[in-house]
């Protein structure tokens, strides 16, 4: 069930998606609540796999790559509508392929992104990629740039309030990326451990 709520995340996202290019109130409005509902099950997937004892390996990459799906094709998708540079994009995607490769090796050795096995081992880089705080910190801050876009580009929205509206979702936007920065950065100055010598690890 979890594997599945999961999974259903990512078809929530696509179908949002697929409206913002239906230039109309309701396809906006649709649009919201589905990607609102996306992120939200997003907590519920991991509340079920605790409360059912489906926690797995597969399951924590699955929530991993669900969530980059939806925010990279949120970011990709706002740059296409031409709602923000492509910077934003571009920036998002590098630092997913980093991450998630290092990850993708520290997974092969016993390690997971989060909880109790957790690559990370310095206190301060747990602290910015691994905990709690981080990782609903920089939910709230995608969500809230990815909410605000939306709104502000609603057909028929009054033009001030759509103008007040996209720098508050630029200003959300700058904030999520520098978080999506920061939190990547100990994955890869902690990652040194998993190549050291002894160690063989297949190239592709």
């Amino acid at each position: 069930m979890a594997n599945f709520i999961t999974i259903f995340r990512i078809f929530l996202i696509f179908i949002s998606a697929y409206l913002l290019f239906n230039q109309d109130l309701y396809s906006y409005i649709w649009a919201l609540a589905l990607m609102t509902t996306a992120f939200a099950l997003d907590g519920v997937d991991g509340w079920v796999a605790r409360k059912f004892n489906e926690s797995s390996k597969l399951g924590a990459v699955l929530d991993i790559m669900s969530d980059r799906i939806a925010e990279n094709t949120l970011w990709v998708v706002f740059a296409v509508l031409g709602w923000l540079p492509v910077a934003f994009p571009i920036i998002a995607l590098t630092r997913g392929f980093v991450v998630d490769g290092l990850r993708s090796v520290a997974m092969e050795q016993g390690f997971t992104a989060f909880g109790e096995t957790s690559m990370q081992k310095d206190k301060w880089g747990y602290l910015i990629c691994s905990s709690k705080f981080s990782r609903i910190a920089y939910a709230v801050a995608k969500l809230l740039a990815f909410f605000l876009y939306i709104v502000a580009y609603i057909p028929g929205l009054d033009v001030v309030l759509a103008a007040r509206i996209e720098v508050a979702a630029n200003i959300s936007a700058i904030i999520a990326i520098e978080f999506c920065v920061v939190r990547g950065l100990p994955v890869i100055f902690e990652s040194k451990h998993l190549f050291k010598k002894g160690k063989e690890i297949e190239q592709v």
